[in-house]
């Protein structure tokens, strides 16, 4: 960490004026995009802008559109600088818009927390916890393997696992990782194409579930993602038929662009439903919340707007009783998970945090100050989120072209991936 960007410096306006912003587009590992915004006062901070698979168009939008408005301009003024960008731009929300406003967002409150000499979390109101429950991913080949992997977590000490498994007859089924390695979907410059069987996933999921609970008892908190690859009736059979397993979440059990496909679910099982990672709005979940159709909202701060909009998805949810439970993969930087896991601490309806392992190549070019320990992510007292970035070493991991899959059923016919 740069002593200047650590270094509390109270002052003027004058102080907190924006004089460089760059965008820092590297591969450590994955690809990952990062804003970098520094002011005249030394003090800088950084904001993730990685959208997976196509992280050059964030980049360009940032570079080319967002980065000129912000030079000269006040870095306190926070929330002004989130409606000149969201509001200003005239073509709202989408995902490329909202993950370069987050992007800028996060950078300034990590600057705001340097200039104070406060932890993110204090600036938020102060902690609501010592430590952010998460859950890790485990998967196999077939239900032994999955089960092997699930004992393997708990034995490191996590409290919550998600839970996939091969599925018969299906070649690259999602969520499996390949010879050990951790599950990295964005594998090739251009989409592989994968098969998909709907009858064959909902045989095989509840006989998963079933020796789950039979080899590791009732202390683990398990979790199924079902990727948006259901619909609305064949995810309500799913929840159903999961829930003598007593699941702490489905997650995006059917595509959510019709918020009321939920109600279909919900009337038919009491498994807790989460869903919202390919959300950037607060209106893309308004109905799943307010009719109470959703237990977890999983909107990330690098694709909903930034904290600033977050706080305000956060507090909306709380009325409803609906809890946090943030995206957290490796297709996002740890820049995303410092800041997520300031948010996580203080947010008071919290419900538990995703995370993976960063590759090695990836912790060393963001060092961060936040640590794993007792089944729970803890954060540190560094000012601003706590996370760093290496420029010198990420200059040495050049972009890499690569997209996620795409999905077809066995007739041929495009499906969600």
């Amino acid at each position: 960490m740069d002593t200047a960007s650590a270094t509390p410096a109270h002052g003027s306006a004058r102080d907190r004026e924006i004089v460089a912003a760059r965008v820092i587009v590297s591969s450590p590992g994955r690809n990952f995009v990062t804003l970098k915004i520094e002011t005249r006062s030394g003090v800088s901070g950084l904001g993730d802008a990685t959208l997976n698979g196509r992280e050059l168009a964030v980049a360009s939008y940032l570079q080319d559109h967002v980065v000129p408005n912000l030079i000269g301009r006040d870095a306190g003024r926070i929330e002004d600088l989130w409606q000149f960008l969201y509001r200003g731009a005239y073509w709202r929300r989408g995902p490329v818009t909202m993950t370069a406003i987050a992007a800028v967002d996060v950078a300034l409150w990590d600057i705001l927390g340097k200039l104070a000499g406060l932890p993110l979390y204090q600036l938020l109101g102060g902690r609501s916890r010592g430590g952010a429950l998460v859950y890790a991913h485990a998967n196999g080949r077939d239900i032994e393997e999955a089960s092997d992997e699930v004992g393997k977590f708990v034995e490191q000490g996590f409290l919550a696992v998600r839970a996939q498994c091969g599925v018969p007859g299906v070649k690259k089924a999602y969520g499996i990782s390949v010879k050990g390695k951790p599950y990295e979907p964005a594998e090739s410059e251009l989409p592989l194409e994968t098969t998909w069987s709907t009858p064959r996933y909902l045989e095989i999921v509840p006989k998963l579930f079933e020796r789950l609970r039979a080899d590791h008892g009732d202390g683990v908190e398990l979790l199924h993602d079902a990727h948006h690859r259901l619909t609305p009736i064949e995810a309500a059979r799913l929840a159903r038929s999961l829930e003598p397993y007593r699941l702490f979440w489905l997650e995006d059990a059917t595509p959510a662009e019709n918020q009321a496909s939920f109600e279909l679910i919900r009337r038919h099982s009491l498994t807790p439903l989460a869903v919202g990672e390919v959300f950037n709005s607060i209106w893309d979940c308004k109905q799943l919340i307010e009719q109470q159709l959703i237990d977890y909202i999983r909107t990330t701060l690098v694709h909903g707007g930034g904290i600033t909009a977050m706080r305000r998805l956060a507090d909306f949810a709380a009325l409803y009783q609906v809890r946090t439970g943030f995206h957290g993969a490796t297709d996002l930087s740890p820049v995303t998970m410092g800041a997520a896991l300031h948010f996580d601490t203080w947010v008071p309806n919290f419900g538990i945090q995703e995370y993976m392992f960063h590759s090695d190549e990836a912790n060393a070019v963001f060092p961060h100050d936040y640590a794993f320990r007792d089944g729970r992510l803890h954060v540190g007292d560094t000012p601003g989120h706590g996370v760093t970035i290496d420029e010198k070493l990420a200059a040495k991991y050049p972009y890499a072209p690569k997209q996620l899959p795409v999905a077809r059923l066995e007739d041929g016919a495009m499906w969600n991936w």
